[in-house]
């Protein structure tokens, strides 16, 4: 399995320099070639005997003009502007196939990064040091924790610090005996997740606990002269801040998503709107501030790791509606009742315990049955299923 594993580094201030100028490389090789690929496609809409652009043509294309017209690329390593076309031909492709959205143009000081494939040993690992080209040896702060072959590697900027992300084909990670056999997962802005067994896993809330000091930083910013040194320095700091409320939130995720994986078989959680929850002008700080496509992200890929299954329960599943002891669903469940009676049983719970024991059932009710055959969907089936019948020939049809 190919897995990434992002580690910091610790340039010195000339390695410092050369990535920063590799990966202006990189975002120039970017630009250019979106914007001759949207000049070449324009082209062909008019004379379509053109050839259609790829990024191999591209690659060609640049290699050919680069040192006459661009002689300043040969200062960095060649895979800063060749992966860079690389991965703006994957993006495309995942826009034609309609799983991404239109490429488009970089702009400095915004997630600044090249990239370099391990061809012919291009980069290498030792200990706590990796060889990049042209630069050569970098410090690390931590070994790489896979064994396997060294696939590709990134390195990224993120506030004034530096990282590599070493992608390595590796077959370290197995699947685990889990414990526990199914669990619901409920999503919330109080809690992070509420588990149907009954323990809540906290949220950090990083946004809302340095919310202030995020209001004072960008307001000292907003005061400083444009193109000044001060400016620079207050804007570093409050991109460090935006970098420590990012790095507490993934360090929480992680931690649940990881155990969650490895404790239960199968997980059932909820296909939420993400986006259109965040339209809620008063819930949109929480809801981003829990990361619940990230969640839900990171236990997709776990699960696929240490053998777990996620069962997704349909958008419309009504799982804070429906009463987890007999099943009745509620027409109307207004947002800010917080406890759950039943009208049916008179039972009383939790809202969102009550919606983790719905997902928790449906999790255990898309296995396989007893007679051998899958479950159909991830939809709340109904409590007695009919018993499986061997079809038989109609006689009337047969003579």
């Amino acid at each position: 399995m190919l897995i990434a594993h992002r580690i910091a580094l610790d340039p010195n201030n000339k390695q410092r320099t050369y990535f920063a100028r590799a990966s202006g490389v990189a975002r120039f090789a970017w630009n250019w070639a979106l914007s001759e690929w949207t000049r070449q496609h324009a082209a062909r809409k008019e004379d379509p005997s053109l050839p259609p652009p790829s990024d191999v043509s591209l690659r060609r294309q640049l290699n050919r003009i680069k040192r006459e017209q661009f002689p300043w690329m040969f200062d960095v390593t060649k895979c800063a502007a060749q992966e860079a076309i690389i991965d703006l031909g994957a993006a495309f492709r995942a826009f034609f196939d309609r799983h991404g959205r239109y490429p488009r143009f970089k702009k400095k000081g915004v997630r600044d990064s090249f990239c370099a494939a391990n061809e012919a040993g291009t980069f290498r690992v030792d200990g706590r040091r990796i060889r990049l080209p042209v630069i050569g040896w970098i410090r690390m702060r931590e070994e790489v924790r896979f064994t396997g072959n060294l696939k590709r590697v990134t390195v990224s900027r993120e506030a004034d610090r530096w990282f590599a992300s070493i992608m390595v084909e590796t077959d370290d990670i197995k699947p685990v005996e889990h414990p526990q056999d199914a669990v619901g997962v409920d999503l919330g802005i109080t809690t992070l997740a509420t588990l149907s067994r009954g323990e809540p896993i906290p949220g950090p809330k990083a946004h809302t606990s340095l919310l202030r000091r995020l209001r004072r930083t960008s307001r000292s910013l907003s005061r400083k002269r444009k193109g000044s040194s001060n400016r620079r320095k207050a804007k570093l700091k409050l991109a460090r801040l935006h970098s420590r409320i990012a790095a507490i939130r993934r360090d929480a995720t992680h931690k649940a998503t990881t155990m969650l994986t490895r404790t239960y078989r199968r997980i059932g959680i909820e296909d939420l709107n993400v986006r259109g929850m965040a339209r809620n002008r008063h819930l949109a700080r929480s809801i981003m501030d829990g990361a619940f496509f990230e969640f839900r992200r990171q236990l997709g890929y776990k699960a696929r790791f240490y053998g777990a299954t996620i069962v997704v329960a349909d958008r419309w599943f009504p799982s804070s509606k429906t009463c987890s002891c007999c099943g009745s669903v509620k027409a109307e469940l207004a947002l800010s009742q917080r406890t759950y009676r039943c009208d049916a049983c008179g039972y009383e719970i939790s809202r969102d315990l009550n919606a983790a024991r719905n997902l928790e059932i449906l999790a255990a009710s898309s296995a396989v049955a007893a007679c051998g055959e899958e479950r159909s969907g991830a939809r709340r089936k109904p409590r007695v299923k009919r018993a499986s019948r061997k079809q038989e020939p109609n006689s009337g049809l047969a003579a």
